[in-house]
């Protein structure tokens, strides 16, 4: 184990290659190593903890192994260098602002595997462009906040990524999306979310009879030209 602390704050270490055996990256094991440029991680790890990572500003590749299960609290926030990274098929959870401020990240790809995405976890990546991730998957709040480049992307090549983005960000967006459907003739009177079970809305028809309105269908009788306003307020 890379214990708490370990390396907090050296300011001179470049590089550093962990042992085989280490199994846990321990909490602010390298906060602050802002000329830390390159770290071998062994494929021994399987945690990686709070802050293990946290500003670690020259560092631009990392790799994380592939028995690593979970991603801690603001593990790379501040890692503004980094412009790639690979999470591996078996990490569970990803946690709150995991990646936030990872300025120069373009593109990544979040395995099947992941359950759950902690709050704020890739706020202000604004040069993210790419982004994979299952539908099924648990957001956090704001989890894509201030991804600029994403939303963009998302709205001129109408990608998935504009459902995945809404479906992380629906109950922020339901009072818009109800104005711009009345202007379209689609009227709803009430609106209700549901945050445990399947996503889904009730609408009340003009003659008072209700019918269940999954999510994703309500999504689909926003036309496209539409998702631009909609995602701009985001």
């Amino acid at each position: 184990m890379i214990g708490g602390g370990a390396f907090y704050k050296c300011s001179s270490l470049t590089a550093i290659t962990l042992p085989d055996g280490v199994t846990t990256i321990g909490e602010d094991a390298f906060y602050g190593c802002s000329s830390l440029a390159a770290i071998t991680i062994p494929d021994s790890v399987m945690s990686i903890g709070d802050g293990a990572f946290w500003g670690c500003s020259s560092l631009t590749v990392i790799t994380i192994p592939n028995y690593v299960m979970s991603i801690g609290n603001y593990a790379f926030d501040m890692c503004s260098s980094l412009t790639a990274i690979t999470i591996p098929d078996g990490v569970m959870w990803i946690g709150e602002g995991a990646f936030e401020d990872c300025s120069s990240l373009a593109a990544i790809t979040i395995p099947d595997s992941v359950a759950s995405i902690g709050h704020w976890a890739f706020r202000d990546c604004s040069a993210l462009t790419k982004l994979s991730l299952s539908p099924a998957v648990s957001i956090g709040s704001d989890c894509f906040w201030g991804c600029t480049a994403l939303i963009t992307a998302a709205a001129d090549q109408n990608m998935s990524t504009v459902s995945d983005l809404l479906h992380s960000r629906w109950h922020r967006i339901q009072a818009r999306v109800t104005a711009l459907l009345c202007l379209k003739g689609i009227c709803w009177d009430h609106v209700e979310y549901q945050p445990s079970g399947p996503d889904s809305l009730t609408q009340k028809k003009m003659d008072g009879v209700e019918a269940p309105l999954r999510e994703t269908e309500a999504r689909e009788k926003i036309p496209k030209v539409l998702w631009r306003v909609i995602l701009e307020f985001l």
